[in-house]
């Protein structure tokens, strides 16, 4: 009886965003075990993301059924236990300090440099590409790439930071096309390690630091979906941190995911599995972290197509590799991997989550300048 009771909640939370039980439309989906009406509705996200590894629950196009459930607004009508505790400790500490800066690489980016490689474009830039006149991830990537650094004005001979420097993709280009040394730092050791092999014989420099410990001076400084490991307690101290590195007349950059909404955590099925102690910052929150530091010349939202197509690409890539992989991705870490990428590709596709890129001076860029697009 109680069982039914869970059902019929479950039931009414998608019928609002038209998905059926045992439906025939890509969206709709199959259940394999009775328990999960419960598990979701008393766990929330965090049991549907557990439920859908151990093989509960089947949908054909999972980006589909997020799209609909992300779009009528299901997770405001459920508030499980396990929501409210972890929203209450990103409350009550600081979830990303120094002490712990290094946990998101343990958890996520360390897992393995030949998952990545198989998932990602071919310089390893895991974040959202720029899809405007591109026909695929490659020149989707490439083209994201000229954009930041023509944004910046790099020239020959400027010393370049980059916060959160991943594989060394960007660096690599930057130094490659723009004649510029580049200073690379990440808190993941699997990422250095590569990073210092793909930029070899370059002037370019890796380093295993938190961003806060920098101190030296650079002409530009960007960072490309690193912000996002920042805590929303911590951005006033980046901001600090970038001004205090950065030349009176430079010009940083900041690629992040940006939310329509202030939050100080990511929902725990995300933030257990894939990105602990993550938080998607919101425009006001981010303003206030630069506000009387830096002067805003540019504010870019990308459109809702540029981070759904980048994921689904990733996707595309990593599904046809699994086979080539070693055996310890296992079915469940590929139903975990699946889920996440297409749970994000439905969020993009709502506009709950976007792509934005903020260009910032420490004194008003004084002469003409159109920023491109």
């Amino acid at each position: 009886m109680l069982n039914g009771f869970y059902k019929t909640q479950f039931e009414r939370i998608l019928d609002d965003a038209d998905v059926k039980i045992g439906g025939q439309r890509a969206w709709d989906i199959q259940i394999h075990h009775p328990a999960l009406y419960r598990r979701v509705i008393i766990q929330g996200n965090l049991g549907l993301g557990e439920a859908y590894m151990e093989g509960w629950w089947e949908c054909e196009r999972l980006e589909e059924f997020f799209y609909r459930v992300i779009d009528s607004k299901a997770e405001h009508k459920l508030s499980p236990p396990v929501m409210l505790i972890g929203k209450g400790l990103s409350k009550l500490y600081n979830m990303q300090r120094p002490s712990r800066a290094f946990r998101v690489a343990e958890k996520h980016y360390n897992i393995g440099n030949d998952l990545f490689k198989a998932m990602l474009d071919k310089r390893m830039l895991y974040s959202c590409g720029y899809w405007k006149d591109a026909e695929n991830l490659e020149e989707a990537q490439e083209k994201k790439l000229h954009l930041i650094f023509q944004k910046l004005q790099l020239k020959p001979g400027m010393r370049v930071l980059d916060i959160g420097c991943g594989w060394g993709g960007a660096a690599r280009f930057a130094a490659e096309n723009y004649g510029v040394s580049v200073h690379g730092v990440t808190v993941s050791t699997e990422q250095a390690a590569m990073a210092r092999q793909n930029c070899a014989g370059l002037p370019v420099t890796i380093e295993v630091i938190d961003y806060r410990e920098l101190h030296e001076a650079f002409d530009r400084i960007y960072s490309i979906g690193m912000f996002e490991h920042v805590g929303y307690k911590n951005y006033r101290d980046y901001f600090k941190v970038v001004y205090r590195c950065l030349k009176e007349d430079g010009l940083t950059l900041l690629h992040t995911i940006g939310g329509n909404t202030s939050s100080t955590s990511v929902e725990p099925w995300a933030n257990k599995y894939i990105f602990p102690n993550a938080n998607i910052p919101s425009a006001s929150q981010i303003a206030s972290g630069y506000e009387g530091l830096f002067t805003l010349e540019d504010w870019h939202i990308f459109t809702h197509d540029d981070y759904a197509r980048t994921l689904m690409a990733w996707y595309e890539n990593i599904e046809k590799s699994w086979s080539m992989l070693p055996a310890r991705y296992d079915e469940t870490f590929q139903r975990m991997w699946r889920y996440y990428l297409l749970s994000c590709t439905g969020g993009f596709r709502t506009r709950t989550n976007q792509l934005w890129q903020m260009l910032l001076s420490k004194n008003g860029v004084r002469e003409r300048y159109s920023v491109p697009r």
